[in-house]
């Protein structure tokens, strides 16, 4: 059971994105932190608006057709992802949209073998399809709803993706043993006291038999997953 497979030595994250500020303290703080400190894992945000000629820093326009809202034009993004891709290899460049693949821990841990990736943010009402066509490698959607912008998601990928990285997490068992990780929801978890206002903790988890606690917990996983979502099962 779980996740075994030959990880890259450093992952890379460069997300793209017109609101920088909105990552920033998320990405600085917790297993994310964590990781860049150790040298496991880098994550660069870079301002579209930084790769534009246009002199009020726009990076979208109207959409052609004459429909409602804005569209985040071609060249911005263009230039930032053939500067990011001249300077190195990437595995994937990922749009994050609600149209994508729907993101899943085994979409996470499959990520996370690879060595460097861009992620672009969406606004407004997307980005214009040639760029989807042309440059774009992987398209992703974190659920069916939409969003404000692709910030939240791409702050989800990288931090579903790096915490599976050995060393990341200290515990690395902590992490195979989350929800999803064979497709099963995790087993209920307690911890001190054992007995609180009566509320008693599973006999068998005090007993110190690890084969029978790997079976409850097992029996407890499959329990829960065809009651909350009898959908992994299938």
């Amino acid at each position: 059971m779980g996740f075994i497979a030959t990880f890259a030595e450093n992952m890379r994250i460069d997300i793209i994105t017109v609101l920088p500020e909105m990552i920033e303290g998320f990405i600085n703080e917790s297993i994310l932190a964590r990781a860049q400190k150790k040298g496991l894992a880098e994550i660069h945000l870079h301002n579209l608006r930084d790769y534009t000629q246009d002199k009020w820093r726009r990076v979208d326009d109207y959409p052609y057709g004459g429909s409602a809202g804005m569209v985040m034009q071609c060249e911005p993004i263009d230039r930032c992802i053939s500067k990011l891709k001249g300077e190195r290899d990437y595995d994937d460049v990922i749009y994050v949209s609600p149209d994508g693949e729907t993101f899943n821990q085994k979409m996470a841990n499959e990520m996370s073998l690879q060595g460097n990736l861009i992620i672009l943010c969406g606004h407004y009402k997307g980005i214009d399809q040639r760029i989807r066509e042309h440059l774009i490698t992987k398209e992703i959607s974190v659920g069916d709803f939409v969003l404000t912008g692709g910030e939240l998601a791409a702050a989800i990928i990288a931090d579903a993706v790096i915490r599976v990285v050995p060393g990341v997490i200290g515990d690395e068992q902590s992490a195979l043993s989350d929800c999803f990780q064979d497709n099963l929801l995790a087993a209920p978890i307690y911890t001190r006291p054992a007995d609180y206002k009566g509320w008693k903790v599973p006999e068998v988890l005090l007993s110190g038999n690890e084969a029978k606690i790997r079976q409850w917990e097992l029996d407890q996983a499959i329990e829960r997953t065809r009651r909350l979502r009898p959908d992994l099962l299938e």
